[in-house]
C-alpha cells in the first residue's frame, strides 16, 4: 500500500486507543462521535472532531457493527479524499469486514487486502469520479414511522424499541429535575415531557454525537437539556429527583452487562437522597445484584415481552454525601 508521505490523513470512527504513527502521526485528523473514544483521543493530543473537515490525502475507515453506517463512512471518506488518494478499510471478521469488502468490490476495484488474526484490512484508490452507488451509501437522519428522526447505527433506528415503550408507559409522575441516561435519539425524553407537566428539567445524557443531534430534532420541549457525555462518568451540575434509563449492553456485537451495571452506579451518584431510578433491561441480564449494591430499596415493576422494569430508591452513594 503506497501511503502518502504528505498531506492530511482522515481516520473515520477512530478508536480511542489506536496508534496512528504509521499513518502520519500529527497529520492525522480523527473523526469520532462516541464521547469516550473522542475524549481519549483528545487526551492523547490527537486532533479529534465529530465530522470530516476539508480534503485529505488518504483515509482509514474503522468499521462499526452497522453495515449501513460503515458504508456511509466509506462514502464520506470518498467525498473528502482527493482523487488518487488511498482509502483503507479495517475491521474484524466478527464485525462484518468480509461483507463490507464484497460491497466495495461490486463498485470499485480493490488494490489489496491483508488478513491477520481475526481482522482484515483492504485498500483502494479514490477515483476521479466516485460511482453514484457509493455516493448513495451516505446516510443522513431521516424520519421513520411516528415521525421520529433516526439514522443507521443509532440504537433502534426503525423506531422506539419495546423496552423503551414499556418504561415510558409505566413510570409514575415525576416532579423537578429528571435525567435520561443513554438518551439515544430522544424517544423516552420526548414521551415524558409530552405527558408530564411537573417535570422542571430533563437532561438527555448521550455519548453518541449523531444520536444527540437527532434528539435535538425529536425533543423540542424547552425543558430539555442536551449533554454530550459518557453517562457512566459525567458529573452533572445538579442532583436529580428521578433518573430513567434503557442502558446499552453491547460492545460491538458482544453482550457486555458491565455497561448497564455502570449506568446503575452512575444513577445512584446523580440522584438526590429521595430520588428514584427506573430502568428497563432485557430479562436475561444480571442487574439485580448491582441494584442492591447501590440502592437500599428496589422493586420489579413489570416483566413483559422479554424485558424487566425496575424501580430503585434510597441511593446509597447519595446518603453518604
Amino acid at each position: 500500500m503506497a501511503w502518502p508521505e504528505a498531506g492530511r490523513v482522515l481516520v473515520m470512527r477512530a478508536h480511542g486507543d489506536a496508534e496512528f504513527e504509521a499513518l502520519g502521526g500529527d497529520r492525522v485528523q480523527a473523526v469520532q462521535g462516541f464521547f469516550p473514544d473522542h475524549a481519549r483521543l483528545q487526551a492523547r493530543d490527537i486532533d479529534a472532531v465529530v465530522a470530516p473537515e476539508g480534503s485529505y490525502a488518504a483515509a482509514l475507515v474503522q468499521i462499526v457493527k452497522s453495515k449501513a453506517e460503515t458504508l456511509s463512512l466509506i462514502a464520506a471518506a470518498m467525498a473528502h479524499v482527493e482523487p488518487g488518494g488511498v482509502i483503507a478499510v479495517d475491521g474484524q471478521k466478527s464485525e462484518g469486514i468480509e461483507s463490507v469488502l464484497k460491497a466495495v468490490k461490486r463498485s470499485l476495484p480493490v488494490d489489496g487486502t491483508m488478513s491477520k488474526s481475526h481482522g482484515k484490512l483492504f485498500w483502494l484508490t479514490r477515483p476521479d469520479v466516485v460511482p453514484v452507488e457509493i455516493s448513495g451509501w451516505a446516510v443522513q437522519p431521516a424520519p421513520v414511522d411516528g415521525g421520529w428522526l433516526t439514522a443507521p447505527g443509532m440504537f433502534s433506528p426503525a423506531g422506539p424499541d419495546a423496552g423503551s415503550e414499556l418504561l415510558a408507559a409505566l413510570v409514575p409522575r415525576f416532579k423537578g429535575a429528571v435525567a435520561d441516561l443513554g438518551a439515544g435519539w430522544g424517544y423516552l425524553a420526548a414521551s415524558l415531557l409530552k405527558e408530564q407537566p411537573d417535570i422542571e428539567t430533563l437532561d438527555l445524557i448521550e455519548a453518541e454525537w449523531s444520536a444527540l443531534e437527532a434528539a435535538k430534532e425529536n425533543v423540542t420541549d424547552p425543558r430539555a437539556r442536551f449533554l454530550w457525555a459518557d453517562a457512566t462518568q459525567v458529573v452533572p451540575d445538579r442532583r436529580y429527583n428521578a433518573v430513567i434509563s434503557n442502558p446499552p449492553f453491547h460492545t460491538g456485537r458482544a453482550a457486555e452487562p458491565a455497561l448497564g451495571q455502570a449506568f446503575i452506579a452512575a444513577a445512584a451518584r446523580m440522584l438526590k437522597p429521595s430520588g428514584q431510578f427506573f430502568m428497563v433491561a432485557n430479562r436475561h441480564l444480571p442487574y439485580e445484584a448491582t441494584l442492591k449494591e447501590h440502592f437500599a430499596t428496589g422493586t420489579l415493576l413489570a416483566e413483559l415481552g422479554g424485558y424487566k422494569l425496575y424501580q430503585a430508591g434510597k441511593p446509597k452513594s447519595a446518603r453518604r454525601t
